[in-house]
Order: structure tokens, then sequence, then C-alpha cells
């Protein structure tokens, strides 16, 4: 009886280690959403087929999304000559002011938009932590999923692999 139970639980296990893996690992597309950007235009996500792109969800209160920043900025500026876009979406809790004010004091180089009613979060799997971030390849395909702050070198290393890909 002890064996039945104990391959029953080896099966069981095998199954969800299975089921996590496939979902962990399959490609989402970009969601079909648009966000207003900080200079009032808008950028459908669609749009951004064709480019390799880094989509940061953060807010000026996450203390660990202010450390990331910097190097978040290093890397747009590392990647953007060889085609690298980059997209800040400020959370929708995140005062519309300091969103401003911290975008045009750190003169940050890349798109900056606020997530005003939650929708671009939702449609990304609903993000609730940040900083998130996403890395999403030429064909508008998610490819890799940071929660929390990335390690920066393996995400270079990734750019570049997806930067080199025809």
């Amino acid at each position: 009886m002890k064996a039945v139970r104990y391959l029953a639980a080896i099966l069981a296990a095998a199954a969800l280690a299975a089921a996590a893996y496939f979902t962990l690992n399959r490609q989402e597309s970009t969601p079909d959403v648009s966000l207003t950007l900080l200079n009032g235009s808008a950028l459908p996500f669609k749009q951004l087929q064709g480019q390799v792109t880094v989509v940061n969800f953060w807010a000026t209160s996450c203390a660990t999304c202010v450390k990331e920043m910097p190097e978040l900025i290093r890397t747009h500026e590392a990647f953007r000559a060889r085609g690298l876009r980059t997209v800040a979406v400020a959370m929708s809790y995140d005062p519309p002011a300091y969103v401003m004010h911290y975008a045009e004091s750190r003169k940050l180089p890349f798109d900056v938009g606020i997530d005003h009613t939650g929708a671009i979060a939702q449609a990304f799997g609903n993000v609730q932590a940040t900083p998130t971030t996403f890395v999403i390849d030429r064909r508008g395909r998610v490819v890799k999923r940071y929660v929390g702050e990335p390690d920066f070198a393996a995400l270079h290393q990734l750019l570049e692999q997806l930067l080199q890909a025809a």
C-alpha cells in the first residue's frame, strides 16, 4: 500500500513539474495594448514587433526600482545603437507628477509611460510586483520575465543573442 502511495506521489509531482515547465517556457506574445507616453503619444506594443524590447514595470516608491534604474539606463545606452528599445511603465498607483519629475530629473533616455488604469500590467500577466522586466524578441514574443532586479550580466548576454539573431 505504501508503495502505491509513493508511486502516486511521484507521478503527481512529475505531472506538476511538467506543467510548470511548459507554462514557464512557453513564449507568450506581446499583448495587444497601447501605452500613453509622458509626451502624450501612444505606443502600441504590437508596433514594437521587429525590435528587441525591454519593458520595465516600476514605481517611484519602489526602492529596488530606483536602485536598478541607473543600470537600466546603462543597458539601454549600451544596446540602443544595435536596435534595443526600452520602455518603462510606471504602475497605476504612481502619482503622475512623481513619474514626470523622476523621468525629467534623471533624463531617462527611453520611452516612459504611466499605466493609469492598470490595463497594461493586467495584459502582461497581471504584474503586481515591481520591478518586473520583460524581454521581447523581434517576433514580439516574451522570451524572459524578471521579477525583482534582473541579473544584468545575464540580461546583457540575452540581449546580445537576441540582437545578433536576424
